[in-house]
């Protein structure tokens, strides 16, 4: 039989009559002809509140207990859509990660897939079950304890099933009815595109879309998994949605595909610091240990000296990382002073810059889109404090006053509006 994977993320199983939403959209497919392996997550809210009662037990808890309390929200889920499908006449069974097993390295809390063996569900469908029902975002290690992927994770949980079983398709069914060219809560003309290719979809994911979780993204376009997002709370068909694809699907696109956004981005720089090899090393080092996630970086390269306090060559050095890993950032670069690594004048840190990106692989084969990205930016007077760039992407940080602006300036400057 054909076999589709469905994943229904938190809001799409809120509760017991949103859970029943969901399981007549798996009867629906059931009865198209298909077996259906459904991945869900925890109820809306539910793993937060599993969190704060781990936190508050335990303030520096073991992180083998975290899993095993973390995880427990998506085995409830999977067993009521299971006693629910069941209800309908959908010969149904849920699974809990050690039942499938569901293989993971130890890294509790941020575990990842080593293996999923089919030949339990295979079993199964092959007793006549039609359905079976996963707990989405957990597994087991090889010491036999239960673990969990980090949060997000019932999506890569669904690319992973797919891959493992080759399935047809693999739907994420979320609150929002696809992709986006942007966020429409921030321009009215914001349009749902068909198609998007994997490597849009995953630039689109790590510069701030919250649709898809990045490690799922990167799992589909390794394995090639069609997926397609689409509502939950609404009525679909074969074409409702956004369809994320291999390039080769997608017959014509814009150079530009998306406007991203971040908001909560933070500028560092160091200024005055010795130009020499390995300094890049001994800062971006300590970083990297501090678990600190550095994003653009520009290196300012002077070949006289920065003043006569200074016997050599000099430079500045600016970094973007997360608002909430600032502190770290800070502590990381002050210990490595210390210690004698590195040397600066000063460390400046900007809290209040947002991070805006255009997104296309139009722009392999079109010139010009920096340019125009510039001056749309420049027209409404933004300026621009770092720039990064790769081969299907370029991003800015500008003062996160003006956010929203550029992102409809943008939009509005390659006309996302409009279809290719």
């Amino acid at each position: 039989m054909p076999l589709l994977v469905m994943k229904f993320g938190g809001t799409s199983v809120a509760d017991l009559d949103r859970i029943r939403n969901a399981a007549e959209k798996v009867k629906r497919e059931v009865e198209r002809g298909y077996d259906v392996i459904v991945i869900v997550s925890a109820m809306s809210g539910k793993t937060n509140e599993l969190v704060g009662w781990v936190e508050q037990t335990s303030p520096l808890y073991d992180a083998r207990e975290y899993d095993a309390v973390v995880a427990s929200g998506e085995n409830v889920t999977a067993g009521l859509m299971a006693l629910t499908l069941q209800e309908m006449d959908v010969p149904a069974r849920s699974w809990q990660g050690w039942q499938v097993p569901i293989n993971t390295t130890s890294a509790h809390a941020a575990a990842r897939f080593v293996s999923i063996p089919r030949e339990n569900l295979d079993a199964k469908f092959a007793e006549g079950f039609k359905v079976a029902v996963v707990a989405g975002f957990q597994g087991l290690s090889h010491e036999g304890r239960v673990t969990t992927l980090g949060r997000g994770g019932s999506d890569t949980t669904a690319v992973a099933f797919a891959a493992a079983f080759a399935a047809e398709r693999c739907d994420i069914y979320t609150d929002v009815d696809g992709i986006y060219t942007t966020d429409p809560r921030i321009t009215s003309k914001a349009r749902k595109l068909d198609r998007i290719a994997f490597e849009e979809m995953l630039e689109l994911a790590s510069l701030g879309a919250k649709v898809l979780q990045t490690r799922s993204v990167e799992l589909a376009m390794r394995y090639k998994v069609r997926l397609r997002v689409l509502s939950s709370f609404e009525d679909t068909d074969e074409n409702s949605g956004t369809l994320v694809c291999d390039e080769d699907e997608i017959m014509e696109s814009k150079v530009v595909s998306g406007v991203a956004y971040s908001r909560d981005e933070a500028k560092i720089t160091l200024f005055t610091i010795e130009d020499r090899p390995g300094v890049a090393s001994a800062i971006f080092g300590p970083l990297s240990d501090a678990g600190v996630n550095v994003d653009m970086i520009v290196q300012n390269i002077s070949e006289k000296d920065y003043d006569e306090a200074h016997s050599g060559a000099v430079t500045d050095m600016t970094f973007s990382c997360p608002v909430n890993q600032v502190a770290r950032a800070k502590k990381a670069m002050e210990d490595a002073m210390a210690a004698g690594e590195i040397k600066y004048d000063d460390l400046i840190i900007d809290t209040d810059v947002a991070k805006i990106s255009v997104v296309g692989i139009g722009m392999r084969s079109h010139a010009g889109v920096a340019a125009r990205m510039f001056e749309a930016l420049s027209a409404e007077n933004i300026n621009i404090k770092v720039i990064s760039t790769s081969e299907i992407k370029i991003s800015v940080l500008i003062d996160r006053k003006y956010m929203e602006l550029a992102v409809q300036a943008l939009h509005d400057a390659f006309e996302l509006e409009k279809a290719a």
